[in-house]
């Protein structure tokens, strides 16, 4: 009991130190995640990289894709690898910039092919907090990054803590929508019950595989026939 009052202790502290929002609901259901001892290891190594130079997104952001998105009101869940490591880039969402930050290329092909998919506008902003308020989880599988070193915060826990928030969702709920990009989300997501949620898999959007299956691959309008058969709510993408 007092080991596991450490645990959740080092938990808070990061919460306090780097002002980190998370929803309620993702904090209780959480919560044994973060009294766990790679989570303490994860945490300490995480604020002294923040500590000794430029790490992305801001550390109140690290959880933003929980503090957007709710459990509660989780519809969609999209899977990223890791966050941007340009200067300005990363938000917090796997994907999306902040505002006025030009599109990186996988974003760009991301809005093309709601375009051609839906007939959506190419939006000015690819800032994407309005499709996590309606319940799109814009979930990287790493949450931090040193600045212009990719991967570099990579196989340091963040990847067993992503793991169990998949396991949780597909545990917990029913009806959700899973967009499986690439090969590394689909093993991230092999969680997932294709009998009780729609399972939606390409290649990334990436310019080196964005023509091989990811354009025409209509995962947008399909997420949205799907939720309207299961009765939820339409996502304005």
């Amino acid at each position: 009991m007092i080991c596991e009052k450490i645990l959740l202790t080092s938990w808070y502290n990061l919460l306090k130190f780097m002002d980190v929002r998370i929803a309620q609901d993702w904090k209780e259901i959480l919560s044994e995640e973060f009294s766990k001892p790679y989570f303490t290891e994860l945490v300490e190594f995480v604020r002294a990289e923040y500590a000794a130079g430029e790490v992305f997104p801001k550390g109140r952001d690290i959880f933003r894709a929980f503090d957007k998105c709710p459990f509660e009101s989780l519809k969609v869940v999209i899977i990223g690898q890791d966050p941007y490591h340009g200067v300005g880039q990363a938000n917090g969402l796997c994907f999306s910039v902040g505002e006025g930050v030009p599109f990186p290329p996988s974003l760009q092909n991301i809005f093309k092919e709601v375009n051609t998919d839906t007939g959506a506008p190419i939006p000015t902003s690819g800032n994407l907090d309005r499709w996590a308020e309606q319940g799109v989880l814009l979930l990287n599988a790493v949450l931090t990054v040193r600045a212009h070193q990719a991967a570099s915060h990579a196989g340091r826990g963040w990847e067993q803590f992503t793991d169990a928030v998949v396991r949780a969702i597909a545990t917990r709920k029913q009806g959700v929508v899973y967009m499986l990009w690439g090969s590394y989300a689909q093993r991230k997501g092999a969680i997932a019950d294709p009998n009780n949620n729609l399972i939606l898999k390409s290649v990334h959007p990436s310019p080196l595989s964005s023509y091989r299956g990811f354009f025409g691959c209509r995962h947008f309008s399909k997420a949205n026939d799907y939720l309207a058969s299961v009765g939820r709510e339409q996502i304005v993408w």
